[in-house]
């Protein structure tokens, strides 16, 4: 009888311990949901869901390393953001996002979106919220090696700009492109359905 005790003791004593890591764990992963918009740019924190700022955000994931990808698709940003009307640039927020914080302070990604356009914001979260922002959009990276390289490293990664509503709501995602219009009319389209909602 009394081993039957002991054994339902710990099965109990087990049982309370797994419930407070689980809802340790599920505390942590709602902070760092709450928190995934809070990014640093330069030396200012900017939240990405500011529903006070209405602007049409246009996102893109890459990181300052990047030897192609990165800079043709910024390049294409820019080139669209001097596309479209002054009136339709004051209600777009570009923004780049690092997908390798490691390495992508938010100086440095503040300053290598700078070269793509003025307007363009880069922004680098921990690597906590960069993993949450990635898996909420869809945005597939992966960390590779690179032997005999000083870089030591690289990141693979999908090449979208993504559409979103001052809440982080995807309204579009368009694909790595070498025509800026393309972008142009997403930015025209998705900006005309913000002010019609």
């Amino acid at each position: 009888m009394k081993i039957q005790w002991i054994i339902l003791a710990v099965a109990l004593i087990a049982g309370l311990a797994t419930r407070y890591f689980v809802d340790r764990h599920d505390v942590s992963v709602a902070e760092a949901e709450q928190s995934s918009g809070q990014l640093e740019s330069g030396k200012a924190s900017v939240d990405l869901f500011n529903t006070s700022d209405n602007r049409l955000r246009v996102v893109y994931f890459g990181f300052t390393h990047c030897p192609d990808v990165c800079p043709t698709s910024l390049a294409i940003l820019g080139a669209a953001l001097k596309a479209i009307t002054p009136d339709t640039l004051n209600k777009v927020w570009p923004v780049f996002i690092t997908l390798d914080p490691e390495r992508d302070t938010p100086e440095k990604s503040a300053q290598y979106a700078q070269y793509f356009h003025q307007n363009i914001t880069g922004m680098t979260g921990t690597m906590a919220q960069t993993q949450l922002l990635a898996k909420k959009y869809g945005v597939l990276f992966m960390k590779t090696k690179q032997e005999d390289s000083a870089l030591e490293y690289s990141v693979d990664h999908s090449s979208y700009f993504y559409l979103l509503k001052p809440d982080g709501t995807l309204l579009e995602k368009v694909p790595h492109t070498l025509n800026p219009n393309i972008l142009v009319d997403a930015i025209d389209r998705n900006e005309r359905l913000l002010i019609e909602n």
